[in-house]
């Protein structure tokens, strides 16, 4: 199986400041990555470049086996790849069904279509679809945004997402602002989210959410890639080594060599 999405050798300055020394990456067709690190670990650049916020500068990004370049944001949403961000983006004063359909409106045919009429009832019908087989519950697809619950606005950042991700969900600590409830919610989502075979990239410093719902653990330190683990063959003391630096890759190699 090829990789949905590859990154190679990714490099991010600001002047004089490296953001990013080194990171490689892939996802694969319906798999949970969990991307893990301290902070100023190089989490936040990477998934910006990732989702066409900022570019490079060196490495490369490949969908499907071929190099592409992100532009901006809209560019990255083209080629696929949706960013659920802390924030939501929502617009609060509009509906569920708007909020998701939001730039991707569907116009009614014929002359009222030209004249920029929407076909409110076939979006709405596509959005009770998607909420459906995620298994979202929503009083309304008419509810307006800020009427829901913080829980319920992170659902429809999900389904927005999904709806659209064809190759990469990208979700930057989508339960930073939730309880327990809600957040257990949002990892139920997720699963539903893989079980499409949407690709997830998961953002977030609680470990047991990652061991939750990761299929591979890949830990950022000091704007490097230092481990890409399988989730069932590690645990949370191992994580948090790489995470801290006190295991590292030059580490493992003294200790092997000093067993040679």
């Amino acid at each position: 199986m090829e990789p949905v999405l590859q990154a190679k050798g990714i490099q991010k300055y600001y002047g004089s400041v490296c953001a990013i020394e080194h990171i490689d990456f892939e996802i694969y067709p319906g798999e949970v990555v969990a991307l893990l690190g301290d902070n100023g670990a190089g989490k936040s650049t990477f998934i910006k470049i990732l989702s066409g916020v900022v570019k490079q500068n060196h490495g490369q990004i490949l969908i499907d086996g071929k190099p592409v370049q992100f532009a901006s944001p809209m560019e990255a949403r083209r080629f696929g790849v949706e960013t659920v961000y802390q924030d939501l983006a929502l617009a609060p004063d509009l509906d569920v069904t708007a909020n998701i359909f939001l730039g991707r409106e569907i116009l009614r045919g014929g002359l009222l279509g030209r004249l920029g009429f929407l076909d409110k009832r076939e979006m709405r019908g596509q959005v009770a679809g998607r909420l459906d087989q995620l298994k979202v519950s929503i009083k309304s697809v008419a509810q307006i945004v800020s009427e829901l619950s913080g829980g319920q606005r992170q659902a429809v950042s999900i389904v927005r997402a999904a709806s659209w991700g064809r190759k990469l969900v990208i979700m930057d600590e989508p339960t930073a602002a939730l309880g327990v409830e809600e957040s257990a919610k949002v990892l139920d989502l997720i699963k539903q989210v893989k079980a499409r075979g949407i690709p997830v990239l998961l953002v977030t410093h609680t470990l047991p959410y990652a061991f939750d719902v990761a299929d591979r653990i890949v830990v950022l330190r000091l704007g490097r890639s230092v481990a890409d683990l399988r989730a069932d063959e590690t645990d949370t003391n191992e994580v948090v080594q790489w995470i801290t630096g006190s295991k590292t890759v030059d580490r493992i190699a003294e200790l092997q060599g000093h067993r040679g």
